[in-house]
């Protein structure tokens, strides 16, 4: 095997791992958005943010609520 063969080799493979790697990036910060502006899917209809509403002003109400407490954990 030449050494033409074996730079283009590592260079594809290179090339794939940072696709890889950056896909999977790409989903986590998707999912860490989603945690931090209440949209997320499989939040409980109570804790999401209502619709022009300040989330930092929401996020202090359900603190403010014994039954509510609990969402504060999807807006890590």
């Amino acid at each position: 095997m030449e050494n033409k063969e074996i730079i283009a080799y590592i260079s594809v493979g290179i090339i794939i791992l940072l696709l890889i790697f950056s896909t999977f990036g790409m989903l986590n910060f998707n999912r860490a958005k989603a945690n931090t502006n209440g949209d997320s899917v499989n939040m409980p209809e109570e804790c999401k943010v209502p619709q022009g509403q300040d989330i930092e002003a929401w996020k202090e109400h359900l603190g403010h609520h014994e039954n509510t407490k609990y969402c504060l954990e999807y807006y890590k």
